[in-house]
């Protein structure tokens, strides 16, 4: 199927705080396409865990990815184009993701730690504390080449980044 009768699919990933959420919406309003938070298709049990400082798990991940696939698959079937939001810290997980979703393509936030540290200083998360940064960044897997991925460095304004974003995948933006 072509791009025109499947739509695009744009996971944007990264640890917390590396700025998903501010550049995915950005994104997907420059280009008139569909946003979804990767975060509110996490389980209820995966919410809670989180909220009391408990990393998850591979196991706690897997039927949250599988609701991400879902999704991706969902825009594909209705021809909808979107931009959705995934930490997808490990390969195992963009590799699930992809079985998904061939098409699919990921946006990596890349930041060194300092920096990330010091945005989720000074932000309140819902359920994600700061208490659990160190563990996301023991548990990335920054991608490798033959993945694909397009790195973006989450150190610029969120107009930089998603301007990086749009010309590495040659998109469209929508003019009002």
């Amino acid at each position: 199927m072509s791009a025109a009768k499947t739509g695009c699919a744009v996971v944007v990933m990264g640890v917390s705080g590396s700025g998903k959420t501010t550049v995915a919406e950005l994104l997907a309003r420059q280009l008139g396409w569909r946003f979804v938070e990767g975060d509110r298709l996490h389980p209820p049990a995966n919410v809670e865990k989180m909220k009391q400082g408990i990393a998850l798990t591979d196991t706690d991940r897997a039927p949250w990815l599988d609701r991400i696939g879902e999704e991706l698959r969902g825009w594909a079937t209705a021809g909808q184009s979107g931009v959705l939001t995934c930490s997808a810290l490990k390969r195992a997980y963009r590799d699930r993701i992809r079985s998904a979703r061939p098409d699919v393509r990921i946006v990596y936030l890349k930041g060194s730690e300092a920096l990330i540290k010091g945005r989720v200083g000074a932000r309140h998360h819902e359920y994600m504390p700061a208490s659990l940064l160190r563990s996301q960044f023991e548990t990335l897997e920054e991608p490798e080449p033959d993945e694909q991925v397009i790195e973006v460095d989450a150190g610029g304004s969120a107009e930089t980044e998603v301007a990086a974003i749009i010309a590495a995948l040659d998109l469209a933006v929508v003019r009002p």
